[in-house]
């Protein structure tokens, strides 16, 4: 399970990146202001009527950071932890992700404060669809388009998808991604986040003259992300030695049979007593002696108290937010070559700009072209931020955000101020 403590808080995490990025390019005071805060952020009451008939209130939020690039997009979360600055925080990531790969979308984001563990399928159901209509006058293909992110998945994307569409009158696959295939999901989409993952650090592997084949990986969180990322690296010749998830962590010297792993993952619900591996702790998980580590948990799982104990070559943060700025500094100073998340796991955002374009045009692309359009776009960035990297002497994280903001501070330049 991940490594708890008093978080940080992600969206002064999030201004903090923004600012050393903006500060970094030069860029003016003027339109630093334009492009730093959210557009728009609604908060949302959602009453619902459970299972034993009475009725629960749940908060949620959507915010819009920025539609400067294009409609905003970005994931909706149902998770106890779920908070206004949180989303805030994500939504604000998302448009420099979105601008890292160049793909016409600003970024968004939603999220309602509740345990889904404990909920049946008909009140989340029930509460998806009250979550739509609450936030039906900020959402639309040409204006907002969700996607699942932490405890939603293609059965939540279908429920809004169809909320929406029943108040328009037609059906409007393209209000959302993520969406199963037979309502106008894109092959692919599943699997997008971890393959992408997968992409960069392939990229980093390469680019640090350190051979993929063989190289040991600890993956911190094993849902859809790490789970897709450890497969793909497991086939590429890796060894995956250690794999966590909230209800545990097994660890195996040799190597974990990761196929064997997720079929159990799909089966049991977690990874806890996984045969032919030892129970370690999260921390111990962290501080393997290991060339990649994977977080890919939720955000702030790296921090202050635990950076120094990490011995990875590479973090490739398949999570949001995975590193606060004080890990961030630590691992820097240890030589440790961070791959941000606003570039690693981009791939998720990525096939779903394609999912996008694959629903406005009616015609579906074959898996493998998704895939290949997908490494295209995740090693172009890669590149485009490594430049930066190499020829401005900073941080990987540094150049990521410069990389995205600079985009998005040249569209709003070029689109001025309205009236």
């Amino acid at each position: 399970m991940p490594t708890t403590r008093v978080a940080d808080n992600a969206y002064d995490v999030a201004l903090e990146n923004f600012e050393t990025a903006a500060n970094a390019l030069g860029l003016d005071h003027d339109t630093q202001e334009m492009i730093k805060y959210p557009e728009r952020v609604l908060m949302v009451t959602v009453p619902v009527r459970m299972d034993d008939g009475h009725i629960r209130r749940f908060e949620a939020y959507r915010v819009q950071h920025s539609q400067v690039r294009g409609p905003a997009k970005g994931g909706i979360r149902y998770h106890p932890q779920v908070t206004l600055d949180e989303v805030k925080a994500l939504a604000t990531w998302m448009t420099w992700k979105c601008a890292v790969v160049n793909i016409p979308f600003g970024g968004a984001k939603g999220g309602i404060t509740c345990d889904p563990k404990h909920m049946s399928q008909g009140e989340l159901e029930r509460m998806t669809r009250r979550y739509t209509s609450a936030i039906l006058p900020l959402i639309g293909p040409q204006q907002d388009i969700p996607a699942p992110d932490v405890y939603t998945n293609s059965q939540t994307m279908a429920w809004i998808m169809d909320t929406y569409s029943m108040t328009k009158g037609y059906p409007i696959p393209g209000v959302v991604t993520g969406k199963p295939i037979s309502l106008g999901g894109s092959l692919g989409r599943n699997e997008a986040t971890g393959r992408g993952v997968f992409y960069t650090i392939e990229c980093a592997c390469e680019h640090l003259h350190l051979p993929l084949k063989g190289a040991t990986v600890a993956v911190q969180g094993f849902g859809n992300a790490g789970s897709i990322a450890a497969q793909l690296l497991h086939e590429a010749g890796a060894k995956v030695i250690a794999v966590s998830d909230s209800t545990g962590c097994v660890y195996n010297k040799n190597g974990l049979n990761i196929p064997e792993l997720m079929h159990m993952k799909v089966l049991c619900g977690h990874v806890e007593g996984f045969p032919e591996s030892e129970a370690i702790s999260p921390a111990q998980l962290l501080a393997l002696d290991c060339d990649i580590l994977v977080p890919a948990a939720l955000e702030n799982t790296v921090h202050a108290d635990n950076a120094e104990a990490v011995r990875a070559k590479i973090v490739a943060e398949a999570a949001n937010g995975p590193l606060t700025p004080a890990a961030d500094r630590i691992l820097q100073n240890k030589g440790v070559f961070i791959i941000p998340d606003i570039l690693c796991n981009a791939g998720g955002v990525t096939v779903s700009y394609f999912e996008w374009v694959q629903d406005e045009q009616h015609l579906f692309w074959e898996a493998q072209d998704v895939y290949n359009r997908l490494e295209r776009v995740m090693k172009t960035a890669f590149r485009d931020v490594v430049k930066i990297h190499v020829e401005r002497k900073v941080p990987m994280r540094i150049a990521a955000n410069m990389l995205g903001i600079g985009r998005v501070a040249e569209a709003v330049q070029l689109r001025g101020i309205y009236p």
